[in-house]
């Protein structure tokens, strides 16, 4: 069992590795900064082609928060449990590019407009079509942290308080997030397998 609890690493600083690699040689690009024994655990159970099972026995059943509609009353009802003083959000939805543009699963924005003479502003929040079907820790997880973003805009020890206020296990759901990413890069699925 690989359980943790540490300072997590800049998020949205993950890279893609080369799809060229086999997945015996394939890097733990998204556990780089853990523990090397955490990695090693992790490798074994890709090595032997049980990472996924893994994953898919600690979290047997992915969430119904399939369209925009949903995942932003999903988003506003976090958002106003734990952070009912925060600007509102103009826009939540999934989006598809936000992992190949970016190297993130989720994006806030800020945008700024003058409007007959009045500064107004509007926050987005975006999440990768990774996560439309996964466990509903994983969602939560990444809109906690992006919902974070709207008091805290840098990942520091402030950022990571709230993110935990809101989502005590976070750093294990974080964790596990990471990898899920290794699992979905070396197999192409791990909860929901491809149609075809």
């Amino acid at each position: 069992m690989i359980n943790i609890a540490l300072m997590c690493c800049v998020y949205n600083a993950w890279s893609l590795s080369s799809k060229s690699e086999s997945p015996m040689a394939l890097p733990l690009t998204y556990l780089s900064h853990y523990p090397q024994h955490l990695q090693d655990q992790v490798a074994q159970l890709v090595d032997a082609n049980k990472l996924g099972e893994w994953l898919r026995a600690r979290y047997p059943q992915v969430h119904n928060i399939n369209n925009d509609k949903t995942l932003r009353d999903y988003a506003m009802t976090i958002k106003n449990q734990y952070m009912k003083k925060t600007p509102p959000l103009s826009k939540v939805i999934y989006d598809s590019k936000i992992h190949i543009v970016n190297h993130a699963l989720g994006l806030h924005s800020y945008v700024s407009r003058v409007q007959g003479g009045k500064l107004k502003s509007k926050n987005e929040l975006r999440v990768s079509e990774l996560f439309k079907n996964t466990p509903q820790a994983f969602l939560t997880m990444i809109v906690v942290h992006e919902l974070a973003h709207l008091k805290e805009k840098d990942h520091n020890k402030a950022f990571y308080q709230l993110c935990r206020h809101m989502l005590p296990d976070y750093h294990q759901i974080e964790f596990d997030v990471r990898v899920y990413l290794t699992e979905l890069e070396n197999t192409g699925y791990v909860f929901v397998p491809p149609t075809a």
